[in-house]
């Protein structure tokens, strides 16, 4: 590799992996040699004006990353900051967002025309987003309702992780419903504050997953309200356990398994020890598990079994 490459290679890697053929043009090279580099040294055209380097693959961030170059007044929002963030969502998709007080349209984005206060306003992996407490306030706002809900739980608890998000936030709150709230009230004059305040009034830090937060939404719906994560104790141990939910009176424990269980023999191992010991608790006479398949596309199932086990 030239020099030339190299500091090709390390512009590429301080921009998500993504040089703009102006960016190289600048730096002294002609449109011959970018041609000769992309098809001998593994550089790809993700689309005109925009190079990848070798052994990345144009996904969510690299996206972002070239539309924060041709557009440098974006500012990532909504899903998109979700995701660099770490908060989880369930399954990803969807376009990339940004905010921009501009008019001018985004090929290939979603462009919400928001307001923005300086202090909603952070630096993620390079990029300029949302803080993640301006970033729900606008899921928030913008809904799906239940989808909305899985990403502030997260947020709230301990269940992120898998973006980008700063480092030492996994297994830490990002935010607080305090920050999120004082976010939905810096405008609220927005479409959508008043059911955004409503919704976060539904939110629970304690979910363990998006299936548990979806779970909790439908049996909310249905006029169930269990306990959620009760701690209980194991007669013969002392160990502590928390069903997923708990409906005291009538002894019934429900579980909700989330996208990843069971994924090792050791995960398969623990779930096991945890059923048995819920079993051995006091205050459990029943169990019912469902799956995340079941609580997304099943949920009428779901709540029909959970009524027969409470009558």
């Amino acid at each position: 590799m030239t020099g030339e490459e190299t500091s090709l290679q390390a512009l590429a890697d301080a921009q998500g992996g993504v040089v703009l053929t102006a960016q190289a043009l600048a730096a002294g090279w002609t449109r011959s040699r970018l041609g000769r580099l992309v098809a001998s040294a593994g550089w790809t055209r993700i689309r005109s004006g925009v190079l990848l380097a070798p052994g990345r693959e144009a996904g969510p961030a690299e996206l972002l990353w070239t539309h924060r170059l041709l557009r440098p007044e974006l500012v990532v929002s909504h899903w998109s900051a979700a995701m660099l963030h770490g908060v989880e969502t369930g399954p990803p998709g969807g376009r990339p967002d940004f905010i921009c007080p501009g008019t001018a349209a985004v090929k290939g984005a979603t462009l919400h025309r928001l307001p923005l206060a300086p202090g909603d306003v952070t630096v993620v992996a390079g990029l300029r987003t949302t803080t993640v407490a301006r970033t729900m306030a606008d899921l928030l706002r913008a809904g799906p309702r239940d989808e909305a809900l899985v990403a502030v739980d997260s947020a709230l608890g301990w269940r992120h992780g898998r973006g980008a998000g700063p480092p030492g936030s996994r297994g830490r709150p990002l935010t607080t419903l305090d920050d999120i709230g004082r976010a939905l009230t810096r405008a609220p004059a927005l479409r959508g504050a008043v059911t955004a305040a409503w919704w976060l009034a539904m939110a629970d830090p304690r979910s363990g997953s998006p299936a548990e937060t979806l779970a909790r939404l439908r049996m909310n719906d249905a006029g169930l309200h269990p306990e959620t994560q009760a701690m209980l104790v194991v007669p013969a141990t002392g160990r502590r356990v928390y069903p997923d939910f708990l409906f005291r009176p009538q002894g019934l424990a429900v579980e909700t398994e989330g996208y990843t269980w069971h994924g090792t023999r050791a995960q398969h191992q623990r779930d096991v020890i945890r059923f048995n010991d819920l079993a051995a608790c006091r205050e459990v006479r029943r169990i019912l598990r469902f799956t995340s398949a079941d609580v997304r596309h099943r949920p009428a199932m779901m709540i029909r079994g959970i009524r027969s086990a409470l009558a």
